[in-house]
């Protein structure tokens, strides 16, 4: 059962961010929220057990996303950095319940999206959202980041680690023309002063989050050279 104020609130939220999203779209959020609710309760995938604050906290968090990485691909396609049609692969990090990977899944049909994640009960959970969702473009991956052998145009991260540990731990990961996306707080000064010579932080994107009053950024990197 879909809750009707959720469903009011999502697409607010997603019309504020200037989303489009079809009924559809929203309809799978939704039941994404109820797949988080149900498996949390068993397998404690996130630390926010109420509806409403998964949300918030959750959901219109990592929509917040979705137009800054739409703007990013679009540019790294003008720069010739991608192909010219489809192909994009995003892989999220230490993606746990699967925010952002899931919501980038849903609402980027184009974009392949691996989410991997070293404690298999999550990334099994992935795979379930993927199969109940019919969502071709998504899947679990459980494994270590450094273990991975496939590379990626985007790598992105959401309460994961430190921005050293991240691109460090993907590096292998990245494409040379790829971009990493790391979603934060407030602005992390002393993590982007801390990053090796190799990583370049091109932009430091402050986020507004509807219903959220919290600081959030992406801060988009690459590698130097």
């Amino acid at each position: 059962m879909i809750d009707t104020d959720h469903r009011q609130q999502l697409a607010a939220a997603a019309q504020t961010l200037g989303l489009e999203l079809s009924a559809t779209q929203v309809d799978a959020l939704l039941e994404y929220l109820g797949l988080i609710q149900k498996w949390t309760k068993v397998y404690n995938l996130t630390a926010v057990r109420d509806p409403s604050e998964m949300l918030t906290h959750h959901l219109i968090d990592s929509l917040a996303v979705i137009a800054p990485l739409r703007q990013q691909l679009a540019q790294m396609r003008a720069d010739g950095q991608l192909g010219e049609k489809g192909g994009v692969k995003l892989l999220d990090v230490g993606s746990g319940a699967g925010l952002p990977g899931v919501v980038i899944a849903i609402c980027c049909p184009d974009i392949r999206v691996d989410c991997v994640d070293t404690v298999g009960k999550k990334a099994a959970f992935i795979q379930q959202v993927a199969a109940t969702l019919k969502l071709p473009n998504l899947r679990g991956v459980h494994a270590r980041v450094e273990s991975l052998t496939d590379t990626y145009d985007v790598v992105s991260s959401r309460a994961f680690a430190s921005l050293v540990d991240f691109t460090t731990w993907s590096a292998q990961a990245l494409t040379g023309q790829g971009v990493w996306m790391g979603m934060k707080g407030k602005h992390p000064a002393d993590e982007i002063a801390a990053l090796p010579a190799s990583v370049t932080v091109f932009h430091v994107e402050p986020l507004i989050v509807p219903g959220l009053d919290a600081q959030r950024c992406i801060v988009w990197m690459r590698k130097s050279g």
